[in-house]
Order: C-alpha cells, then structure tokens, then sequence
C-alpha cells in the first residue's frame, strides 16, 4: 500500500470515533445568545444564519474563508465581527476530519466542501472574503465597513461587498465610503462561481422590497438568502422611494417557489433565510405568497370600487393576518396597507 493512502486511512480511523458521535452540524444545537444579543444557527451544509444584529446574517464558512449575506446593523457591528471570526475558528481550526451536513444520509467526507485535513496545530481561522447585501438598508448593510475595517489588520484579506447598481442607501450622505460596495452588478444574476465547495449565484429581483433587491442561492446546501423579500416578523416592507412594489413582491415570492425544492411529506427541502425571522421552507414561502397575493388583490378591488386612501386603511383588509404578521408597532397594517394602496394605485 501507498504510504500517502496509509497515512489517509490512519488519519480516517483516528476521526471516526468523532464522526460516529454526530459531530455534524445537524447535530449541533443552537448556540445560547452571549450578552450581545448574537446568535448563531447552523442551517446545512457549510451555511449558519446569525440573528440578533439587525436583519439575519447568512455565512458561508469553509476553505475558503468566510462569506456574508448581509452585515447587520452599525450598533452590533463589533459583536458581529467577533462572533464571525469565532464561528469561522470553530469550523476550520479542528484537527479532525470534518464531515459535510449536504445530504445526512449519504455524506462522502472526501467531497470538495467538506474536505479540511488534519493538521499538527489548529488553523488560523480565515477571514471574511465579501459580503454581499440584499438590499441597502440600514439593518442589512450597517456592518460593511466593521468587516472592511477588520480586513485592514495585519494578515487579514480586505474583503469585497457586491450589491446590485439599483440597492440604495437611506441617507447616501450618511453611508460611509467603507461601506459602499466595491462592485456593483446589473441585469438579472451575478455568478460568483464556486466558495467552500459550492456554486453561489446572487440573482437581481426588481421592484420588489425595493428596486435593487438580491437573492443568493447556495447550490449545494440547498438555501436561499432571499433578504426583506420575505419577513417572518412582520407584512413586507414595500419601499416605493426606492422603486419596491407591491405586485413585484408577489411576482418575486412566486419565483421564489419555483427555485425551491420540496422534499415530499418531509420537512427538507430548499431552505429560505428570510430578512428576518425564523428559517422558512416551502410550505412558509407559499403561505407568505399566498398572503401578500390576497391582501394585493383586496387593495387592487378596493381601488376599482374608488376607494381612497384613508377609506382602504380603514377597511380592515388585512384583519385575518394581522395576529401573525401585524404585531410590529414601527411598521403596522395600516402602514402596509397604505404602501401597497400608493403601489397599486398608479392614477394618483
């Protein structure tokens, strides 16, 4: 036998006590949230969501560093850096083996996003190799330049952020340089090829949340990040300054259902990271959709009946939803109403 096959298969029977103990990330329980507020969730594969800084944080962790969905917001900017780089050590610094989550019942350790080989110390935990932000606001942008900044230590790569041209900020006069992305892509995909063993596109969904929002799409683990176009806190967010809409948000939750796959009579399949709020699967994403497509068509009948504004608001259109997505006093029904009224309602 070849010594560097013997030398394999030494380092295999040494990991398989660990690996016969689950040490997959489906095995893992979430992470009780520190004082910060962070909160990290392994979802499948190589990919975590991190909660409690804003709006959900999906990375990719692995080889090839680490990748950011979303940057949460400024206030837990420092906490969030600090959580990233220790999540990133936890996953790439053991001696062992690590066994890959992407298919539970048949999962070859050997595959290209799994295979991290042993060594004589812990790794150096790598760094955050880009970001890429759904949309521009606030509580998905905020921590762009925290990470930018952490890339300029000694060592450290200085990371990338991609958003689409049409993303805008709140206030461009408040956004620091740091933060803006260092490019900018247009049309309807921007392919980033393979990172930590998978292909990852990030797809443009116009007129939707806003007019430039972003859905990236994990191709081997299965999840999308698909932003503030689904919020499983709240009525999506129609920001009609920025050019969101109200029938673009149906238009994109139905595209978003075709893109995923549905594991029958089980709870598997695509997995949806939603803006904010707990993970989604197909069933979530239909109920949503199903949602926004009743309340749309009320307000769009209201319209042709010649109902105004003020008249729609009071009519109770959202009643049957309001105990699940209504509870948000900073964003009420009577708020959503009225943007999808103003989105509809192209007569003034």
């Amino acid at each position: 036998m070849a010594p560097g096959r013997l030398l394999v298969l030494i380092g295999l029977a040494a990991a398989l006590p660990v690996l016969g103990a689950r040490t997959d990330v489906h095995a893992q329980q979430p992470r009780p949230a520190p004082a910060s507020g962070i909160r990290i969730l392994p979802v499948r594969g190589n990919i975590f969501v991190i909660s409690g800084a804003g709006g959900n944080v999906v990375a990719s962790v692995g080889r090839d560093g680490v990748m950011l969905v979303d940057s949460g917001n400024a206030a837990s900017s420092e906490a969030l850096v600090a959580a990233v780089r220790e999540l990133s050590r936890e996953v790439t610094a053991p001696r062992q083996v690590q066994k890959s989550c992407v298919g539970v019942t048949d999962c070859a350790w050997w595959n290209g996003s799994a295979l991290l080989p042993t060594t004589s110390a812990p790794r150096t935990p790598k760094g955050v190799a880009g970001i890429v932000n759904t949309s521009f606001d606030p509580d998905h942008m905020g921590g762009n330049a925290a990470f930018m900044a952490a890339g300029k230590l000694p060592g450290a790569r200085q990371p990338w952020i991609i958003a689409h041209e049409g993303a805008l900020p709140d206030d461009p006069k408040a956004v620091a340089f740091e933060s803006l992305p260092t490019e900018s892509y247009f049309g309807e995909d921007k392919r980033l090829n393979f990172f930590n063993g998978e292909g990852v596109i990030v797809f443009h969904r116009p007129a939707s949340h806003t007019g430039g929002d972003s859905v990236v799409q994990f191709r081997e683990s299965e999840v999308i990040a698909a932003g503030d176009i689904v919020n499983m806190a709240q009525f999506p967010v129609i920001d009609l300054e920025k050019g969101g809409s109200a029938q673009g948000i149906v238009d994109t939750l139905n595209w978003l259902l075709d893109m995923m796959v549905v594991e029958h009579m089980m709870e598997g399949g695509t997995i949806v990271v939603p803006g904010h709020g707990r993970l989604t699967d197909s069933a979530d994403v239909s109920y949503y959709r199903d949602m926004m497509t009743i309340i749309t068509d009320r307000v769009r009948a209201a319209i042709k009946k010649g109902m105004t504004v003020d008249q729609v608001k009071g009519a109770g259109l959202t009643k049957d939803y309001d105990p699940r997505f209504g509870r948000n006093p900073a964003y009420t029904p009577a708020t959503f109403i009225e943007a999808v009224y103003r989105s509809l309602n192209t007569k003034g």
